[in-house]
């Protein structure tokens, strides 16, 4: 289905109360990362490669996925011991992607400081996000002395394809920026954020989560719609946040248009903004982001304002959220009451509504 179909949908009637967010992915966010400061190793050489593996951990960072999955293992049944050993993996290994994606990105900021690459040069940080993917390995290992080996192995393997949708979704929009590829339409980017972003952040918890829960007895293919929605609506928010954001953000603002992604609102631009701002914005994304002047970003965000490219991104965004409500209703409506089940309803406004 296209963004289009989205934006023309109407917006859910009633979004869910998210007065329990924070307090549950405080308290989620504190356990996973107790236990994934625990993985980290010490050694030599420290200040070439284990001091620079706790670096983005350290910084803090929303623990959104880490908590979506120990939610839904606990709306499935299991004890939140069963599912630690898989948050921390995820957060390893959304951790190591934010290694890489900085560096091929060229970002100057990651959570309000300067990206690992920026501070340690792109040979060290590169090896560190890689030691990182590695070390993600070790709690998917463990998980066999509390589940059991069976039941690890489909962690495993779930983790696995996860891995390569994200590696997918990573190579289309770099090989779209090495292309310099203009025509890039509404539905092509839903797929490459299905793939990059929605996999990780928000399929992958779930699965995960309902996998222990559920003993390897329910049908994950169910969370893949639900976990698109959500991780769509929760993209283009962060997308919207790069243009328009206060001081909580944590990156630098525009840093999307100086690094040439393509965007909703890019493609926006490109299909409304007539034969003359298709050009201007072909040239403007065939140079190196060191040559992107600042009055050509300036004009490429106007024509956003003008064009009304962000509201449109908003409108979409409101669509999928409403999207992601019925399919939260398919497979967690039938699930007891609880403050897990209430957080993952509450996800869908709270996606929406987050500064940072």
């Amino acid at each position: 289905m296209s963004a289009a179909a989205f934006a023309s949908a109407p917006s859910p009637e009633r979004l869910p109360d998210t007065h329990a967010i924070p307090e549950l992915l405080a308290r989620y966010g504190k356990l996973t990362r107790r236990a994934m400061l625990a993985y980290l190793p010490d050694g030599e050489p420290e200040p070439y490669l284990y001091g620079l593996l706790g670096d983005y951990p350290k910084r803090g960072g929303k623990m959104m996925r880490a908590s979506l999955c120990l939610a839904s293992a606990r709306v499935f049944g299991a004890e939140l011991e069963d599912a630690v050993s898989s948050a921390v993996a995820i957060e390893l290994l959304h951790n190591s992607f934010l290694i890489h994606d900085d560096i091929q990105d060229e970002s100057d900021e990651r959570r309000g400081r300067p990206t690992l690459h920026k501070v340690h040069g792109i040979g060290l940080a590169l090896n560190a996000g890689e030691s990182l993917s590695l070390l993600s390995v070790r709690p998917l290992r463990d998980n066999a002395a509390r589940l059991g080996t069976r039941l690890s192995l489909r962690i495993f393997e779930e983790t696995e394809r996860m891995a390569w949708e994200s590696a997918e979704g990573q190579a289309l929009e770099l090989g779209w920026r090495h292309e310099n590829r203009m025509d890039i339409d509404e539905e092509a980017y839903l797929l490459m954020v299905l793939k990059k972003t929605c996999w990780l952040a928000t399929i992958h918890p779930c699965r995960i989560g309902a996998l222990i829960g559920g003993r390897d007895t329910l049908e994950l293919d169910a969370f893949i719609r639900f976990g698109f929605f959500l991780g769509a609506a929760f993209q283009i928010q962060d997308d919207v946040l790069n243009l328009t954001a206060g001081e909580a953000y944590g990156k630098e603002l525009n840093g999307d248009l100086l690094e040439g992604k393509r965007t909703l609102m890019t493609c926006h631009v490109h299909a409304h903004g007539g034969d003359a701002g298709r050009a201007r914005l072909a040239r403007l994304f065939a140079q190196p982001r060191s040559e992107r002047s600042a009055s050509e970003i300036q004009w490429l965000r106007g024509a956003m304002d003008e064009l009304g490219s962000i509201e449109h991104a908003r409108a979409v965004a409101r669509g999928l959220a409403g999207a992601a409500l019925r399919e939260f209703e398919i497979v967690f409506g039938d699930r007891p009451d609880s403050a897990d089940k209430e957080f993952i309803h509450g996800l869908v406004r709270w996606v929406l509504e987050r500064e940072a």
